[in-house]
C-alpha cells in the first residue's frame, strides 16, 4: 500500500515538472517581438518555475484569472491598450481585490491613492475604486495608455507602470519610438522579466470559461448590497465577497458603480432589476465609472498671467478636474491652493501651471465677496507674495473698496483704499530702439572699437515718487543739467551664432510621440501639452498638427561666450529702470528678461540681477 502512495505521490510531481511552462527564445508582447538571451531566459525561468511551484495556489489565480479576465480583456479594448497587458493584474495582486502592498498601494492594480485620484477613481471611507475591476481596470488601461503616449513603446509602457514615467525618462538615454523588435537581457528592467514569467506561467492555462462567472450589473440608485442580494437572489455573503469597494455596504447614487454578481452555472437564470448593462466582456452603452458631469461639452481654456486654464464643469471633483486636464493631482492642488476635499465652482477657471510672483496688472480693487484665493487665481498670483504686498495676513484684513497691489509693495503708510496714479514717471522724449515685450529677441550687432566722449544731458523735469511718504503730484524736483562722464569703452567682438528659427507647427509622422517631439525642439512635454490643451489620456495621431512654443531663434553656440558677471543692485528712492541701465551700460529690455519683469514698476529696496561681461 505504501509503495502505491509513495509511486503515485512521484508520479504527480513528475507530471507537474513536465508541465511547467518553458520560456521561449521569441516571445509576442503587444506590437512587439522580443528575443529572449539566454541569461534572461534563466532568470525568467526561475520566475515561472516558483510560479507553478504549488499546483494548488497556481490553479486558484487560474480560476481568478477564467473569471475576471473577460472583463478586463473588453475594457482594453475599449480603451485601445494590447491584451497582453492583462498579465499585469496578476503580477500586481493576484487578482485580490483588496490586496494592500507595503507602500500603501491597494486594489487590482496597486494603485496609490493620489494616483487613483488622479485617475478620476473614488478613493474615501465609503468607496474605494480600487477594489472594483471594472472601474480600476479602466483607470489602468487609461495609465498605460498615457505613459505609452510619452514613449510610443508599449515595453517602456510597461517599465513606466511601476517606476513612473519620469524615471524611464531619465534611466532610458535612447527613445526606441515604434520600436518593433527588441531584446531581453539580464540588464533589461527587473519588473520587465517578472512580468514575462506572469505571462508563461498562465498564458496557456486561462482558455475556457472559469468555475464563477460575473455579471457586471451597472446600479444608477442608492442601494445596499444587502438589498440588491435580494432582489437578484444572490447569497449576500457572495455578493460582498465580490464588491469590497462598496466598503460601508451601500451603493451611492454620485455616479454610475459596476456592481459585480457572481453566478455559478448559467448566468442567464439571473434575473436583474432594470438593465444588465454588460455580462463579463460584453461592450457597455457608458463607461463605469464615469461621473455624471456633462462629457460633451468642449474643454473651456484661457491664459491667466500666461498661465493656461480651464473652467471647472457642473458636479465636478477636484480629481475629476486634473484628470480632464491630464495633470498631476497633486500639482493640481498646490497651482491652486487647494485641498482634495473641496468642491470646485461651476465656471471658475483653474489653474494648470504654477503661479506668478507679480501680476501682469498693478492693483486691483476688492469686491464684494472677494477673497484672498479668488484674486490671486483671477490674476494669477501667488499667494505669499499678494500678501507681502499689502502687507496682511489674511483675508480679515481686506474690505471692499480696498486697493491691492499685485506687482509691488505697498509703502507702510499709503492709504489702504486709493491706488497711486503713477508710481514713476519716466521721460517720454527720450527714444529706445527696442520692444516692451520680453519675448522678442534681440538682434546681436558687432560693434567696432570707439572710444565715448563725455555727455551732457538736460533731462525734463521729473516728478519724484517718494514711497516712504504720502504722494504729493505739486512737488516737482527740477534738475540742473547734469554731466555725465562716460568712461573709455572698447566693445569686444562678440562670438559667432548660428541661429535656427523654431518653426511655429510640427505635423505628427507615424511612429512619433509627444517625449520625441518635444526633444526634437528642445521643449517640455508639457509646453506641448498646454499649447494644444492636449489630454494625457489620449495619444497623438499621424498627421495632427501641433502648435510648438512661440517662434524664437534656437542659438547653437559656434563659439564659446564670454563669462558673465552677475551684480545685484538695490533699488532706491530716485531709480528708474532707465537710469539703472545707464548705471550698469545696458538695455532697459536686459534688465527686464534678467528679472522677469512686465511692466516699469520698482519697488524701493527690491533687488534686480544685472549681468556685466567680467
Amino acid at each position: 500500500m505504501m509503495r502505491s502512495i509513495f509511486a503515485l505521490f512521484f508520479a504527480v510531481q513528475f507530471t507537474v515538472a513536465a508541465q511547467t511552462p518553458q520560456v521561449p527564445h521569441k516571445m509576442q508582447f503587444a506590437d512587439m517581438t522580443l528575443t529572449i538571451r539566454d541569461d534572461a531566459r534563466r532568470e525568467i525561468q526561475k520566475d515561472v518555475d516558483a510560479l507553478t511551484a504549488s499546483p494548488r495556489h497556481h490553479n486558484i489565480k487560474v480560476e481568478r484569472a477564467k473569471t475576471y479576465f473577460p472583463i478586463i480583456e473588453k475594457i482594453f479594448e475599449e480603451e485601445n491598450v494590447p491584451d497582453d497587458f492583462k498579465y499585469l493584474v496578476l503580477q500586481e495582486s493576484a487578482l485580490i481585490a483588496d490586496a494592500v502592498s507595503v507602500s500603501k498601494a491597494v486594489g487590482f492594480w496597486q494603485f496609490k491613492d493620489f494616483t487613483a485620484l488622479e485617475m478620476g477613481l473614488r478613493v474615501d471611507r465609503e468607496i474605494d475604486e480600487r477594489m472594483n475591476i471594472v472601474s480600476s481596470s479602466r483607470a489602468a488601461a487609461r495609465y498605460i495608455k498615457k505613459n505609452n503616449g510619452y514613449f510610443n513603446n508599449w515595453l517602456f509602457a510597461l517599465q513606466a507602470y511601476q517606476m513612473g514615467a519620469g524615471a524611464v525618462l531619465r534611466s532610458e538615454k535612447e527613445s526606441k519610438s515604434g520600436e518593433k523588435n527588441t531584446e531581453i537581457t539580464s540588464k533589461t528592467y527587473w519588473y520587465v522579466k517578472k512580468f514575462l514569467a506572469h505571462k508563461v506561467a498562465f498564458e496557456e492555462l486561462i482558455k475556457g470559461q472559469g468555475q464563477i462567472q460575473v455579471l457586471s450589473y451597472q446600479n444608477q440608485s442608492k442601494k445596499t448590497l444587502a438589498d440588491l442580494a435580494k432582489e437578484v437572489s444572490v447569497d449576500e455573503t457572495e455578493l460582498i465577497a465580490y464588491n469590497k469597494w462598496a466598503r460601508s455596504g451601500t451603493i451611492p447614487d454620485d455616479r454610475v458603480y459596476a456592481v459585480m454578481i457572481p453566478v455559478k452555472g448559467n448566468a442567464s437564470d439571473i434575473k436583474l432589476p432594470e438593465t444588465v448593462i454588460a455580462k463579463a466582456g460584453e461592450a457597455s452603452a457608458k463607461k463605469v465609472g464615469e461621473s455624471t458631469v456633462a462629457s460633451n461639452k468642449k474643454d473651456a481654456r484661457k491664459k491667466i498671467n500666461g498661465i493656461t486654464a480651464i473652467e471647472a464643469k457642473a458636479g465636478e471633483s477636484v480629481s475629476q478636474l486634473a484628470a480632464r486636464s491630464g495633470v498631476e493631482l497633486s500639482s493640481f492642488l498646490k497651482w491652486n491652493d487647494l485641498s482634495i476635499s473641496e468642491n470646485l465652482h461651476e465656471g471658475q477657471f483653474y489653474l494648470l501651471g504654477k503661479k506668478r510672483a507679480r501680476a501682469a496688472t498693478a492693483y486691483h480693487t476688492v469686491a464684494n465677496g472677494e477673497s484672498l484665493w479668488s484674486i490671486s487665481q483671477q490674476y494669477g498670483i501667488q499667494m505669499k507674495k499678494l500678501k507681502h504686498y499689502n502687507r496682511i495676513n489674511s483675508d480679515n484684513d481686506i474690505k471692499p473698496g480696498m486697493t491691492m497691489w499685485l506687482s509691488a509693495r505697498k509703502p507702510k503708510n499709503s492709504d489702504k483704499t486709493v491706488a497711486p496714479t503713477q508710481v514713476v514717471q519716466i521721460d517720454n522724449s527720450q527714444t529706445f530702439a527696442w520692444s516692451v515685450n520680453p519675448s522678442e529677441t534681440e538682434a546681436t550687432a558687432v560693434a567696432t572699437p570707439v572710444i565715448a566722449k563725455p555727455i551732457t544731458v538736460t533731462p525734463e523735469p521729473v516728478n519724484i515718487v517718494k514711497t516712504q511718504e504720502p504722494l504729493d503730484s505739486s512737488k516737482t524736483l527740477q534738475v540742473k543739467e547734469v554731466v555725465i562722464p562716460v568712461m573709455d569703452t572698447v566693445v569686444q567682438q562678440v562670438p559667432e551664432v548660428a541661429v535656427t528659427t523654431r518653426p511655429e507647427t510640427h505635423k505628427v509622422l507615424p511612429g512619433e510621440t509627444l517625449y520625441a517631439i518635444a526633444r526634437q525642439y528642445n521643449l517640455g512635454v508639457m509646453d506641448l501639452v498646454s499649447a494644444n490643451n492636449l489630454n494625457l489620456q489620449e495619444s497623438i495621431k499621424p498627421g495632427q498638427v501641433l502648435k510648438l512654443s512661440e517662434s524664437q531663434p534656437v542659438e547653437n553656440n559656434v563659439v564659446t561666450a564670454d563669462k558673465t558677471l552677475e551684480i545685484e543692485h538695490q533699488v532706491k528712492t530716485t531709480d528708474t529702470l532707465y537710469s539703472i541701465a545707464r548705471q550698469y551700460g545696458v538695455t532697459i529690455k536686459e534688465l527686464m528678461e534678467w528679472n522677469n519683469k512686465k511692466d516699469f514698476t520698482l519697488s524701493v529696496g527690491e533687488k534686480l540681477k544685472v549681468k556685466q561681461s567680467k
